[in-house]
């Protein structure tokens, strides 16, 4: 008896210590990609250079926003902000890399790369303003003031893999991420909502499940030197 109780325990641990795998795994992946992941994780302790399309997004004017704001009104904020890109990340078969306060970074082909990266990363771009802007339908019923959302893409290549010792810490690095962090600065000088880099537009382009409707709303600008890039 004692034995079997002994053993039940154990498999109760383990049991527990997989579920706690699988929760740390989906704050990070979409579905699809923590089923993959929960039987065999290897592809995340593989440190590889790989293409991937970066996603940053970020609320236009959040620090003017908080100021003198009611603290728990500001984190419920937030809190409606990253529901709704969380959700569209994982939509569009993409990773929740980080949060950055009042923004996100995203990434889609990893850990494992995919036949529509780019186009996923563009549909999740437009997607989150939808999202936005149903969600400040909400706000103004609420007699809350909108939030804008900008957002920056890039496609290149990247350096991928788990970085962590003693817990999960996947880590995505290289220019390709600074560059789409410093595309989506440029939504505010050109005073749009996302900022494409030419990069990413072509390999969408050169994805079979790609429509003209992907591309419907872009408009080509001159090329911009981008701070750590050689060329613009």
């Amino acid at each position: 008896l004692a034995l079997a109780v002994r053993r039940s325990n154990a498999l109760l641990i383990s049991h527990a210590g997989i579920e706690r795998e699988r929760t740390n795994l989906a704050r990070y992946f979409s579905p699809n990609v923590v089923e993959q992941l929960s039987g065999n994780d290897e592809p995340l302790k593989q440190v590889r250079t790989q293409d991937v399309a970066v996603l940053f997004a970020d609320i236009v004017g959040f620090t003017a926003y908080a100021d003198g704001r009611d603290p728990k009104q500001v984190i419920e904020t937030l809190r409606q902000f990253h529901e709704r890109m969380e959700r569209e990340v994982f939509q569009h078969g993409g990773t929740l890399d980080k949060y950055l306060g009042d923004g996100l970074m995203a990434t889609f082909g990893t850990p494992f790369a995919g036949d529509s990266d780019a186009l996923n990363a563009l549909r999740c771009a437009r997607g989150m303003i939808a999202a936005i802007a149903a969600l400040n339908g909400e706000r103004k019923d609420r007699g809350e003031p909108p939030i804008q959302v900008s957002v920056g893409l890039h496609y290149g290549q990247v350096v991928l893999g788990d970085i962590g010792l003693n817990r999960l810490e996947f880590a995505v690095i290289g220019t390709t991420v600074n560059a789409a962090s410093r595309l989506e600065a440029l939504t505010r000088e050109f005073g749009c909502a996302i900022v494409v880099s030419d990069a990413l537009v072509q390999q969408a382009r050169s994805e079979t499940s790609h429509s003209s409707a992907d591309f419907a709303l872009l408009v080509e600008q001159p090329a911009q030197s981008i701070r750590g890039l050689e060329q613009p």
